[in-house]
């Protein structure tokens, strides 16, 4: 069976999680990208075809003129819609693309939300700076970004039309999204569905860093959240049409309410999805893929639920070169199992950039008492350095 993985750049949850997998489904793989140099480096054995993947046509083209496809499938929030219409083209199992298309577009997503009568948030678009009479503060945000990128906290008018003017400045052509600030803490909800099941795999409580900027700082992992909240979320996606594959949802909770933040309609990154997998002890990536062959999930996934774990990223503080940091390791302390990897090379120079890409390493512990992986996590960190010169 021939599966084609759309992508962008290589990612640790396509290298390490999709292609073990589908090789263990015994799947023939032919991955579509705009970087192929990139990925041909990152696993060599693997077919790369050139394409420009964010046209649909274009991918629609390239399939057609190869082999005939058993399942279109992408892990980028980039390129949900593009493999949802492809799928949809070939008569395969795939996302709603007008769910795709929500999910992705913020300010969409808030519309249908909205119509539905599940949540009211005020939000507007812009496109060029602009002084709004907004319910300040609020956020701004590009209307497509992903990982915190240009999302920022804005405390008047005045800061509005500033730092609106920088992101454009970075991203000519964007739409922005202003809309009103949620209080409450931050957590995710992590699910899988095949278009009729829908398993909920728990999800993270997540801490940022200090405002006006939203950088994840460390997540811990929450086997359950609260039924009513996980009603509250479940509503909001059926709202905007998500059921198919694996979904990461990010949202606040406050005086009972919980309200999305966006959903990403695809596993959650960062590495908390190669967390996941070994915490749970499932086969997820599989799981997900097997969706997108049209093969139901099971009634039970057979997770196991005694688990603790916690994810923490060291992050840059300021701009300049990496000249000292500690190698990708493994250990186990007092039953907890750590994995550290490296996510910047020693010599490579780096602006500051208040989102994800200033993450030096991520550390994944895993084990079945949240005090002891909490601990070891700490130690671990005090216990390195990670040396910045400008």
């Amino acid at each position: 069976m021939r599966l084609y993985l759309l992508a962008l750049n290589p990612t640790d949850s396509v290298t390490e999680g999709f292609l073990p997998a589908a090789a263990r489904l015994g799947l023939d793989v032919t991955v579509l990208t705009d970087q192929p140099d990139a990925h041909r480096a990152t696993y060599p054995d693997v077919e790369i075809l050139e394409c420009d993947v964010r046209d649909f046509r274009a991918v629609i083209t390239r399939i057609s003129t190869h082999h005939r496809p058993d399942a279109v499938f992408t892990n980028s929030d980039h390129l949900q819609t593009q493999a949802a219409l492809a799928a949809a083209y070939f008569g395969l199992p795939g996302k709603d693309w007008r769910a795709t298309l929500r999910t992705k577009d913020k300010a969409e997503m808030r519309r249908r939300l909205t119509a539905a009568g599940v949540d009211s948030v005020w939000s507007a678009e812009l496109t060029e700076p602009a002084a709004l009479d907004a319910p300040y503060p609020c956020v701004l945000k590009p209307r497509e970004g992903v990982a915190s990128e240009d999302v920022v906290l804005v405390g008047n008018a005045e800061e509005l039309v500033s730092y609106s003017a920088k992101i454009l400045g970075r991203r000519p052509g964007a739409v922005l999204v202003v809309e009103e600030y949620l209080p409450g803490e931050l957590y995710t909800l992590e699910t899988l569905g095949d278009g009729t099941a829908r398993h909920v795999l728990g999800g993270f409580h997540t801490e940022l860093s200090p405002p006006p900027y939203f950088v994840e700082k460390s997540l811990t992992f929450v086997p359950a959240h609260p039924e009513p909240v996980v009603a509250q979320i479940l509503a909001q996606l059926d709202a905007l049409g998500v059921g198919f594959g694996a979904c990461h949802t990010e949202f606040v909770v406050h005086a009972g309410r919980a309200r999305i933040i966006e959903v990403n309609y695809r596993a959650i990154g960062d590495q908390c999805d190669l967390l996941l997998a070994r915490l749970l002890e499932i086969p997820l990536f599989e799981h997900i893929l097997r969706t997108h062959l049209g093969e139901p999930l099971p009634a039970g996934l057979g997770a196991r639920s005694d688990g603790a774990a916690r994810l923490e990223y060291p992050c840059a503080d300021r701009a300049g070169t990496l000249v000292g940091a500690p190698a990708a390791t493994e250990l186990a302390v007092d039953g907890v199992y750590l994995t550290y990897r490296p996510l910047r090379t020693v010599g490579e120079r780096h602006e500051l950039y208040r989102t994800n890409r200033d993450y030096l390493g991520v550390l994944r512990a895993v084990g079945t008492d949240q005090c002891a992986v909490d601990r070891v996590a700490a130690e671990f960190l005090v216990a390195r350095r990670w040396e910045i010169q400008p």
